[in-house]
């Protein structure tokens, strides 16, 4: 049985293979494009490959062939000290590790998942697009020493940048005006995605499910889940709460135990999206079990450290709802 440790490149990988006695047995450098005819060479063997921002293709075309692990970047290298980073020690060291059954192992999600964040991300990317283009639009009505309290966006805004009687400079009012189409296109886009994000979270078992949770809307219940990916991976409620990187810093000494503010270890999109998803679940949904809790907590915490505990305690529920395939009833799924 031979083991085999890639690492990839751009283009192309360093393959390094061990036979039964961990020696070097085979050692080449190929185009990602020819990987797959060492996969079918070593069918059956045990791989590893790391966990770069390109692996998703290769992985997929290695999985037919081989017994292959995606492993933990940060873990991995922890785990082997080397005096200089070449390619040659890091797909050994793959190999060797993978060979010894050492692989701190990187979850890899489905094709279906990795298209679900795909989407969500994307919708993102272009929200955060319309908004930086808004902002230019805000500064050179500023620039131009022009005071508003209206709306530019608006069809009543648009209508006040239209009047010649406003003191824009030539420039500044093409300016606007060319951010103001982009903005425009953007929004199209923005509307076709979201049409896209409604149908597929409509189709889906836990997407509907976290709907059932007031402030949680189609975008935000397929963001938790692709950005949660399958639950069974998680044994307990700690171990969500920790991947999301709301678990609290613990400091100890000899006398003493205290908590700190979140770790911010972990996903920051999760994150960002149930403190966002909390938020309207307070103070728009008013939703009896979240409201109460942060108010309790709000009386003698700050607000950011109350609002911060709901998003944990929503996530608490949401692990427990994907978990027992329940939809939300606070008494039922909190713990």
């Amino acid at each position: 049985m031979y083991t085999l440790g890639i690492d990839l490149h751009k283009g192309e990988s360093h393959v390094v293979v061990l036979d039964d006695n961990d020696e070097i047995a085979d050692e080449v450098r190929v185009l990602d494009a020819n990987l797959e005819e060492i996969a079918r060479q070593y069918a059956g063997s045990k791989a590893a490959i790391e966990a770069t921002s390109n692996y998703y293709s290769v992985y997929d075309t290695l999985d037919e062939y081989l017994d292959i692990v995606v492993a933990d970047p940060n873990q991995t290298k922890a785990l082997g000290v080397v005096e200089a980073k070449n390619d040659r020690l890091d797909a050994k060291l793959l190999a060797q590790l993978r060979s010894a059954g050492m692989i701190a192992e990187s979850y890899v999600p489905s094709k279906e998942l990795r298209e679900r964040r795909a989407l969500v991300r994307g919708r993102k990317q272009l929200v955060e697009k319309r908004t930086d283009f808004k902002n230019h639009v805000h500064a050179v009505l500023e620039q131009q020493g022009i005071s508003y309290d209206w709306n530019p966006f608006t069809q009543k805004g648009r209508e006040i940048l239209a009047d010649e009687d406003l003191p824009l400079s030539t420039v500044s009012r093409t300016l606007i005006w060319s951010y103001l189409e982009v903005i425009d296109t953007l929004d199209e886009q923005i509307e076709q995605l979201e049409d896209v994000i409604q149908e597929r979270a409509a189709s889906l078992k836990e997407t509907q499910l976290l709907m059932s949770i007031p402030g949680v809307s189609f975008f935000s219940s397929l963001l938790i889940t692709s950005e949660l990916g399958d639950i069974d991976r998680f044994d307990r409620d700690k171990e969500v709460v920790s991947f999301a990187g709301l678990d609290p810093v613990v400091r100890e000494s000899a006398d003493s135990r205290t908590e700190g503010g979140i770790s911010k270890r972990g996903n920051p999109r999760l994150r960002n999206i149930l403190v966002q998803c909390a938020n309207v679940a307070v103070h728009t949904c008013n939703d009896e079990y979240l409201s109460s809790f942060f108010e309790r907590l709000k009386r003698r915490k700050s607000y950011s450290i109350a609002i911060v505990a709901t998003a944990r305690k929503l996530l608490v529920s949401i692990y427990h709802m994907l978990d027992r395939k329940e939809v939300y009833d606070p008494p039922g799924v909190s713990s």
